[in-house]
């Protein structure tokens, strides 16, 4: 492998980005929305559908994760959902990660709980 493979295989996204709008769609048909997001901020409010694993439990815990349809991450701002999507990812998942977090989430006026 020569070092223009290497450096694009080093920089390429093994995962997607979507918008809330896109997320939805995703959900909709039948993907599962995650977040990665800590216990403390899990209970200040969350989409309504998701699941919580933390970000820092997801290396070991993907239990409950199915790999049949696409996982959609989401964090507080996007930052920590792209690096869940990253590592899902590389387990295998088609995974996605919601560009803006939870606060776009909001701001498009999703449902929160």
């Amino acid at each position: 492998m020569g070092l223009i493979d290497s450096l694009k295989k080093a920089f390429n996204k093994p995962y997607k980005t979507v918008s809330v709008a896109q997320a939805k769609e995703l959900l909709t048909a039948g993907a599962t929305l995650l977040d990665v997001r800590s216990t403390q901020e899990w209970r200040t409010g969350r989409a309504q559908q998701a699941k919580h694993i933390p970000l820092d439990r997801l290396q070991t815990n993907t239990s409950g994760i199915q790999k049949t349809g696409p996982v959609i991450a989401i964090c507080a701002s996007g930052v920590r959902s792209a690096s869940a999507a990253r590592l899902l990812a590389d387990k295998g998942y088609d995974a996605y990660s919601v560009r803006g977090g939870m606060a776009a989430w909001r701001q498009a006026g999703e449902p929160v709980r």
